[in-house]
C-alpha cells in the first residue's frame, strides 16, 4: 500500500485582519482534509521549499543551489562547466530589487524581451527555460557564480557581473524597470540519499523546485501544470510507488498578498481531495513554511502535518524535521 503525500506549500500565514485576526487555514472550510487526519502534529518549516523538501526526505539540507535544482526538474544540461541562475521577474528601481508576482499582463512581453537579448549569450551555449508567469531558468557555460539577493523580501539592488548583468540592465531599460533578476546561482554536486523506508516517489507539481528535488534523488517526476490534472494523475501514479502531490497555487496566491484567494484554493483542493481519494487510506498532509498573504514574505515557522493513518507521532507533538519520515514510515512497517 503506498502513501500520498500533499505538500499545501506555503499554507501557514500570518493572522489576517480581514478575518478577524485568523488565519487562511482557520478559515477554509476544508471538511475532508480534517475528518481524514488521524495525528496532527507539527515541524519546523523552512525559509523555502527546496531547503524543507530536501531535509524532508533525506534528513540534510541540499547540496545543491536552488537553480540547479530546478534545471534538474526541467531536464535541463547542468553537467560539466555549467553554471544554473534562476531567473525571477523583478522591477529595478530606485536601488532596489522589487520582485514581482502579479505577472499575468506583463509575463508574455517579459519573456520575449529576455530571448531578444538572450543573442549576446550565443557563445555561452546558453539553454532557457520559462516557467510560472516569467520565471525561467537560464544554464551556460560560465565561471561567474555570484551571490545575490533572493525574493520574496524586496532587497538593495546588486550588480550582476558580466554579460549577464548586461542583459538584466537592457531588459530593464526596455521595459520601464521590469528585468529578471538571477539568484540561487551555482553548479551541479552531490545529493544526498533519500530515506529507504520511502522506497519509490513520484512528484507531481507544477513548480521544478519540487520536481527538481526529486529528480535530484533519482525518483521519478511529472510536471502537470493544471491543479485539477494533477489529482487523476496521481491517482494513476498511487499505483505503483509514493507519491509527492504538490500544491504551489497556495504559496503564490500568498506572495500575491490575496488571503481570500489563498483561502479558495485551499477549499479547491479540500474539494479535489475528496473526489479523488475518499478511499486512500495513506495521506499525510504537510506544509513546507509560511507565506504572509499580508507582505507576502516567507515565514519559516512551525508548521502542521497530518496523517490519515495511525502512527507513534501524538497529536500535538513537535517533531524535528529530520525524523518526520523515518517517524511515519518505518512506523509503517510495524503496523501492516
Amino acid at each position: 500500500m503506498h502513501t500520498l503525500f500533499v505538500l499545501l506549500d506555503g499554507a501557514e500565514d500570518h493572522d489576517i485582519p480581514a478575518f478577524n485576526g485568523k488565519r487562511p487555514l482557520d478559515v477554509a472550510e476544508m471538511p475532508f482534509m480534517a475528518s481524514a487526519a488521524k495525528n496532527k502534529a507539527y515541524t519546523s518549516g523552512r525559509d523555502y521549499t527546496h531547503l524543507f523538501l530536501n531535509e524532508f526526505l533525506t534528513g540534510h539540507p541540499p547540496e545543491l543551489p536552488r537553480a540547479v535544482i530546478e534545471a534538474l526538474g526541467l531536464n535541463m544540461n547542468v553537467s560539466g562547466n555549467r553554471t544554473a541562475y534562476r531567473l525571477s521577474p523583478a522591477y529595478i528601481r530606485s536601488g532596489m530589487v522589487e520582485w514581482a508576482y502579479n505577472m499575468d499582463e506583463l509575463h508574455e512581453s517579459l519573456t520575449a524581451c529576455v530571448r531578444r537579448h538572450l543573442r549576446v549569450l550565443d557563445d555561452l551555449d546558453p539553454e532557457i527555460e520559462f516557467f510560472l508567469n516569467g520565471r525561467a531558468i537560464l544554464t551556460m557555460n560560465c565561471d561567474d557564480v555570484p551571490d545575490l539577493p533572493s525574493p520574496p523580501v524586496p532587497a538593495p539592488y546588486k550588480e550582476v557581473p558580466g554579460v549577464l548583468g548586461d542583459i538584466v540592465n537592457s531588459v530593464a531599460k526596455e521595459m520601464n524597470g521590469l528585468t529578471v533578476y538571477p539568484w540561487g546561482c551555482g553548479r551541479f554536486t552531490d545529493q544526498k540519499k533519500m530515506y529507504d523506508c520511502m522506497g519509490r516517489l513520484v512528484t507531481i507539481s507544477d513548480s521544478p523546485t519540487a520536481l527538481g528535488i526529486s529528480a535530484s534523488l533519482g525518483q521519478g517526476y511529472e510536471m502537470i501544470k493544471n491543479i485539477d490534472d494533477r489529482f487523476p494523475a496521481a491517482v494513476k501514479a498511487l499505483d505503483d510507488s509514493n507519491v509527492l502531490l504538490h500544491m504551489d497555487e497556495v504559496d503564490e496566491y500568498s506572495h500575491q498578498k490575496d488571503p481570500q484567494k489563498k483561502v479558495r484554493i485551499l477549499e479547491h483542493i479540500d474539494v479535489m481531495m475528496e473526489k479523488y481519494f475518499s478511499d486512500t487510506e495513506r495521506i499525510v498532509y504537510f506544509v513546507d513554511h509560511g507565506t504572509s498573504s499580508i507582505t507576502g514574505e516567507h515565514l519559516p515557522v512551525k508548521v502542521p502535518f497530518w496523517t490519515s493513518f495511525r502512527t507513534s507521532v501524538a497529536d500535538g507533538e513537535n517533531v524535528a524535521l529530520k525524523n518526520v519520515i523515518p517517524r511515519i514510515m518505518e512506523d509503517r512497517q510495524n503496523i501492516l
